[in-house]
Formats: structure tokens, sequence, C-alpha cells
């Protein structure tokens, strides 16, 4: 099959990136308004940049009915700060309830029965329940498109983090014990703890 993306519509170019580059880690960004409102919202279009500066990134599309920004985007532009929950399986029924288009007023932590925890640097909280934290000020924020299917990269500076004690093991984090949860296409995740391997890095011989 031979694809070119200027023939498609946004929607089918969607299918495709979400189809074929997972599974993708979700950052569940909390965010607050200047009237003090916390929204919370999974993001899979997310990754690391690099360690010095320790640097992070994601992207909200635009793909509703006005191609309007995302209120997380829209309150990360004016305080410039937000954190990365990271999302494990026992809060994964949670983090879905969030991610339903709510109106900007609405607190999505408190529906979902999530618990805000006050962060160390920022103003927007830390999700409780989840066991790994990145609060970060916005480094940078690039946007592409105005319409459905545009988007934003949203970088982010990572002021401090935040680990489970029982994750930490002399500077590294155990992914058995965090359990991290993976966005692939549609309405599918998945446990990738579930099923590992390792393969060790071949060193140059020369």
């Amino acid at each position: 099959m031979e694809i070119t993306p200027s023939n498609l519509e946004w929607r089918e170019a969607y299918k495709l990136l979400v189809g074929s580059i997972l599974p993708r880690p979700i950052a569940f960004v909390t965010t607050i308004d200047q009237k003090g409102v916390v929204n919370a919202a999974p993001f899979s279009f997310f990754t690391a940049i690099c360690a010095d500066p320790m640097l992070i990134c994601f992207s909200p599309m635009r793909r509703g009915s006005d191609s309007a920004k995302k209120d997380t985007l829209k309150n990360i532009e004016i305080t410039k700060e937000f954190v990365i929950n990271i999302v494990s399986e026992d809060f994964v029924e949670q983090m879905n309830i969030c991610a339903t288009e709510f109106p900007a007023e609405t607190d999505e932590m408190a529906i979902a029965g999530l618990t805000k925890v006050t962060s160390e640097t920022v103003k927007p909280p830390r999700v409780k329940e989840s066991k790994v934290h990145l609060e970060c000020t916005l480094y940078d924020v690039l946007h592409f498109g105005e319409h459905k299917g545009a988007g934003s990269l949203v970088i982010g500076k990572v002021e401090h983090v935040h680990v489970a004690d029982e994750l930490y093991d002399k500077g590294r984090i155990n992914s058995e014990k965090l359990k991290p949860i993976g966005r692939l296409a549609g309405q599918m995740y998945t446990k990738p703890m579930t099923d590992v391997f390792e393969l060790v890095r071949k060193t140059n011989p020369g």
C-alpha cells in the first residue's frame, strides 16, 4: 500500500500515525487556570527530548468542532507551568474519565475521584495516584496549522521529579513495579510489562 499524506483527510492521516507509532506512553498532564481551576488530561503524543537540560515534550492536537486549543494548552501558555503524571495500571480508568471533553471550568480530577497533591516547584497539583511526577515549566511551544488535525508541540523543562520510594533503586526506576500503560490505536491500550525481554546492545568489535 502506497499512501501520500497530503491526499488524506486529517482523520485518515491520524489513523495512520496512531496505528504505526505504538505503543505510546501517556502524559497525564495537570494544569491550573488563572481562577485556580485544575485541569487534567491525557496525551499519548509524548516523549523525552534530552537529559541536560532535562526536557520532555507532548503534542495536544486540535480536533474539536471549532478546532480551538485544548484547555491544557491554554493554561500552559498563560501560567507557564504543568505536571506530567505517569499513568499506571491501578488508575487507568480514572485517567480515561479525564479524557472526556468537559467544559473549561470542570475539575476533571474531582469527577474521576483522583487526589490532588501539592507540587514542590509549580502551582498545578500532582495526581497522588501516580507513582512518578515530572514538575515542568514551559521551555517553548510551537504551533503547526490552524485547522482540525493541526497541533502544538509543548516542550517542558523538568524542574522537580517525584518517584515513589518502592520504585526507586540506585538511581533507576523499577518498571515492573511502576506497571505503566501504553496507548495503541482506537480504544486499545497495552500493559507493556506483561511480556518483556532483554536485548543487550552489541559493542563494536573494532
